[in-house]
């Protein structure tokens, strides 16, 4: 991404090179960021060796002058030491701090889990960040949704959703008032039902795919239920003779799926790449980011394994939701049901037969 200095006016706004960022002479830590549709202004400071950045607006919904003035005031702010002063005077967490302690709770969920709440509080409510927690309001959070829900109604309730769980662990320890977002109308949010209709298709899709690691990858995802991230990060220590061993997963539990011949065949079938992953990605990335577009998301395979498992194998619903790794709902379930791989094994073996007998592997 270029970087250049220039004076931030409106006629170099107007004219800013894609993927760019432009800091602007004047206002130091004031600058452009610029994406391939989208211009964003930033204000950045690097405080005690971290560096936060702050969201301004974008351009040309913010004009470059308004944008200073913002910018500014910031500075005088840090100048001044109100901002630092504000901090230590409040016992109240800051939306970052309260962040940190979130994400480094005991219970830990998945490393994406942990990298996708960070991202949605930093790239989605960066204004927020050094506030003390009491002093985001219920208008606030009504404004932020509003304003995610532009690029998104699903994604506006996530961010949201996530800063909820990130303030409702705060009230643990500091004496908070209830959550501001109790004031959102959330939008809803129906469950898809989309499913891979036409698994001859599908063969077909996935086989004439000119990657043979891609290929493994949809083939494992059909036959595993796997979550995406969890297949994108599988490592080869992880593939056992008998099992796939997930140390950490979206629930915060450690799992262990049966793998039968017929999974070793598929990952046998892959070319043969020095990686540490077994989808391994391209020039400095560890493992794959991203397979291929195909007609059906990674998760159209999710519910397809499900779906399939009930109708073709004849499974009932609460072992298929063992399969997946779904949380029992029931005490009973949850607590006192112990079902290790070995217990999954012939469940898994009539799923994969039922695949077999449709020529799908």
């Amino acid at each position: 991404m270029p970087t250049e200095r220039l004076k931030l006016t409106d006629a170099a706004c107007k004219n800013a090179p894609p993927n760019a960022k432009l800091w602007d002479t004047e206002i130091k830590g004031f600058g452009l960021f610029t994406g391939k549709a989208k211009k964003t202004f930033y204000y950045q400071k690097d405080v005690h060796g971290k560096t936060t950045r702050m969201k301004l607006g974008t351009y040309p919904e913010t004009r470059p002058a308004d944008a200073r003035t913002e910018a500014a005031l910031l500075v005088a702010e840090y100048a001044s030491g109100a901002v630092a002063k504000r901090q230590r005077a409040s016992k109240i967490p800051t939306l970052e701090q309260a962040t940190d302690n979130y994400l480094a709770r005991p219970k830990l969920r998945s490393e994406h889990n942990k990298t996708q709440v960070r991202g949605q509080m930093h790239n989605h409510l960066t204004e927020w960040l050094l506030m003390p927690l009491d002093e985001i309001t219920k208008a606030d959070c009504v404004r932020a949704h509003a304003r995610i829900a532009k690029t998104g109604e699903r994604g506006a309730n996530h961010v949201l959703k996530s800063f909820r769980s990130v303030y409702n662990h705060a009230r643990r320890t500091h004496d908070l008032a209830e959550c501001p977002t109790i004031a959102i109308e959330w939008y809803a949010e129906e469950p898809s039902q989309r499913i891979i209709g036409d698994l001859t298709e599908w063969k077909r899709v996935v086989d004439e795919l000119e990657n043979p690691i891609h290929t493994a990858f949809f083939r494992l995802l059909l036959t595993t239920g796997l979550r995406k991230t969890e297949a994108l990060s599988l490592r080869w220590d992880q593939v056992r003779d008998d099992h796939l061993h997930l140390p950490a997963t979206k629930n915060g539990r450690a799992f262990d799926l049966p793998l039968l011949p017929e999974h070793h065949v598929i990952l046998a079938a892959m070319p043969a790449i020095r990686s540490d992953y077994v989808f391994p990605g391209k020039r400095d990335a560890l493992h794959m980011k991203e397979p291929v577009r195909i007609p059906w998301t990674a998760h159209d395979h999710r519910r397809t394994f499900a779906t399939f498992a009930t109708t073709e194998a004849g499974l009932l619903e609460e072992t298929v939701g063992r399969l997946l790794n779904h949380t029992p709902q029931s005490v009973t379930g949850s607590r006192y049901i112990v079902v290790d791989h070995q217990k999954l094994r012939e469940p898994m073996r009539q799923v994969i037969s039922a695949f077999k007998r449709k020529d799908l592997i």
